[in-house]
């Protein structure tokens, strides 16, 4: 017996240094981050400005890869990343509410137990967009055309089961107006359609039209106080509209990662917060900086699924 015990102690022993060894190492090659949406939209433009900061608190020779794999409103992204290898060299971004809001509306392959939580980086509140030239300049104007002739006014977004999705479904309930949707890939294609005319508005968020508020009318921010990054943007509640809506963004890998590589990318994605470089280029990028990690970020994910399966209760999408 004690055999026995001096044999698995020391294969213990052994696995622990392995694994301290492996996370020493970690990485040791390219790490791949997969988004589900299209190159140039909010999501993508999240990855692209955090990305060489996880570099930096990784350490010397740490390089993150970003992969576009757009379709499924989502989903096809975010399946890659929940069944690649739990080895940390595979991460991905997840949008709140929508990737929860995927697992009920379709079958998917994963659930909210299917991830290792690494951060939400950004809460991005929603913007209602009109088309220069087009006569619907104000929320009010909107709203009085949609119910004049319903379902008439067509409306460009993301994807159905999102936060541009929910934000549209508040604004029918609270206004009794009908709009028509026109669902895209992503949100920069969205934003293209309607700039070239072929939606009446859109539902974006602020960081996707920061760029283009000369070429659109934005008619409001969804939030309960002015966004600092638009200062001079009205709110809804301002305009006697009780809208308050946005997106979630951030980082997860696949459930199952080693411990203390868990917790290497967890201090990586931490320190974001009080980087003074990180947080200008997000500003610039007009992306609000919301972290919250780990353990946390995992109950924000089952919050925020409970309330799109609430929704799909009473407001099934499709």
């Amino acid at each position: 017996m004690l055999k026995l015990i001096k044999s698995a102690t020391i294969a213990g022993t052994m696995a622990l240094v392995a694994g301290a060894a492996f996370a020493q190492d970690y990485p040791s090659k390219p790490i791949e981050v997969i988004v589900g949406y299209s190159a140039g939209g909010g999501t993508d433009v999240m990855a692209r400005t955090a990305a060489p900061f996880i570099e930096k608190y990784l350490g010397d020779g740490s390089s993150l890869v970003v992969k576009n794999m757009p379709g499924a409103s989502g989903q096809i992204g975010v399946t890659e990343a929940a069944t690649a290898d739990a080895d940390g060299y595979t991460l991905g971004t997840f949008n709140l509410p929508g990737m929860m809001a995927r697992t009920i509306d379709r079958e998917a392959a994963y659930d909210r137990d299917s991830f290792t939580y690494l951060a939400n980086v950004v809460n991005d509140p929603n913007v209602i967009v009109t088309t220069k030239g087009g006569g619907l300049d104000s929320i009010d104007k909107l709203v009085e055309e949609a119910k004049a002739n319903p379902g008439a006014v067509t409306v460009g977004m993301s994807s159905l089961g999102g936060d541009d999705h929910f934000m549209l479904i508040k604004l029918q309930e609270l206004t009794g107006a009908e709009f028509t949707i026109v669902p895209f890939k992503g949100s920069a294609p969205a934003r293209t359609a309607l700039m070239g005319g072929h939606v009446a508005m859109g539902i974006l968020n602020i960081s996707e039209v920061a760029e283009f508020q000369e070429e659109l009318n934005v008619l409001g921010v969804a939030t309960e106080e002015r966004s600092d990054f638009a200062p001079d943007l009205a709110t809804f509640k301002e305009q006697g509209y009780d809208l308050i809506n946005g997106s979630m963004r951030g980082f997860i890998a696949p459930a199952g990662l080693p411990e203390d590589v868990r917790a290497k990318l967890l201090d990586a994605f931490a320190q974001l917060e009080t980087d003074e470089e990180f947080l200008a280029a997000m500003k610039a990028t007009a992306n609000p900086v919301e972290v919250v990690t780990g353990d946390d970020f995992k109950t924000l994910t089952s919050d925020l699924y409970d309330l799109a399966k609430s929704v799909w209760e009473t407001t099934p999408w499709n």
